[in-house]
């Protein structure tokens, strides 16, 4: 999961957390961090889903008659 980093740095980057923030305001960064994450997955759940739904088909175009107004662009 953290690539080659063993027991003993990840022991090392959680202290060093730790001496950064603080253990008070440790839940609230993991809170924070949950949320990023959890919205992130959802984002590119919904990006999925756009991807692998099919097209509706297209409309053919009505070309106008010609007792019709042309419209101006």
């Amino acid at each position: 999961m953290l690539g080659n980093l063993g027991m003993s740095e990840i022991l090392m980057i959680l202290v060093i957390v730790l001496l950064i923030f603080g253990a008070k305001r440790l839940p609230e960064i993991g809170s924070a961090m949950g949320k990023g994450i959890r919205e992130f997955k959802k984002s590119m759940r919904e990006v999925t889903e756009d991807i692998d739904r099919p097209e509706p088909p297209a409309e053919p175009r009505r070309l106008p008659t010609p007792d019709e107004p042309r419209r101006q662009n």
